[in-house]
């Protein structure tokens, strides 16, 4: 089937928002979805990567207010110096591991199947560590210690396996790291503006040669379709983390991850990354 480039712009836009914060890998989503809309070459990555801008700004937006307060106290206020310090600490292990590994990763990761078995075993690293009694000892994000923010950073580096989700893997290494469930989510949310706006300027410069103004439209609509998703889905988020676990998306990262393997095993679908 032959997409139009504007539909695949909004599907691929919706797809980043509402799965981007949720652990359930927005890589992992956008190259299955990428596959099925015949997007999946150079330009579909890069526009992968770029769509990402709208999420970041979907969170900036949403934490406006506490993001220019930061900043206006940075000088004097402990508690945003606390802040932005730990957030720059995360933000390192997964930029190095990256620079160095990236490339190998998206060579021999970077396909439907190796995704789907990451959704299945990360599903039950998130039933196990539900399953595991909570101690909380950080209730805000803001007391994170220095190795509270080494030890996130290594979870968020976890992400580079596709399937694996980063906002995943940072929420649920801070809950198994003593973290509320509020902290871990915002600490999550907060870590993503360094994170995806790094990934989105290095590719790019990497890629700029893709990049034409012909595509202008594709690459609108998809930022607005992945600024509004994300925008919606971080505010349910919030609200559903006040009386809810993480299990429901273990089950759904099974049941997706099934699906995949079974449609390619069969025949179904033809992943053609696969």
């Amino acid at each position: 089937m032959d997409f139009h480039p504007l539909l695949q712009a909004l599907l691929l836009g919706l797809v980043e928002g509402f799965t981007e914060f949720l652990p359930v890998s927005s890589t992992g989503h956008l190259i299955l979805a990428g596959d099925l809309l015949h997007f999946n070459d150079e330009k579909g990555k890069l526009f992968e990567i770029v769509i990402q801008s709208g999420a970041i700004l979907a969170v900036c937006w949403e934490y406006r207010e506490r993001i220019v307060k930061v900043f206006g106290t940075l000088g004097h206020d402990a508690d945003s110096q606390r802040l932005v310090r730990n957030i720059a600490v995360a933000f390192m292990p997964l930029a190095i591991l990256g620079l160095l590994f990236g490339k190998a990763i998206k060579a021999t990761l970077f396909n439907p199947v190796a995704v789907a078995t990451a959704f299945i075993v990360g599903a039950f690293i998130i039933l196990w560590a539900e399953r595991r009694e909570h101690v909380i000892r950080v209730e805000r994000v803001e007391d994170l210690n220095l190795m509270d923010a080494v030890k996130l950073g290594l979870a968020q580096a976890c992400a580079l396996i596709p399937g694996t989700s980063r906002s995943g893997a940072t929420i649920i290494g801070g809950l198994l790291f003593g973290l509320s469930r509020k902290a871990a989510t915002e600490f999550s949310f907060f870590l993503a503006i360094p994170t995806l706006l790094a990934a989105t300027a290095y590719q790019l410069y990497k890629e700029r040669h893709l990049l034409s103004m012909d595509d202008l439209g594709m690459w609108v609509v998809g930022f607005v379709a992945s600024f509004v998703s994300a925008f919606l889905c971080v505010r349910w988020l919030l609200r559903f983390i006040s009386s809810h676990d993480f299990t429901i998306f273990a089950w759904y990262r099974i049941a997706f991850g099934i699906v995949v393997l079974a449609s390619w095993q069969m025949g179904i679908v033809n992943w053609s990354a696969a």
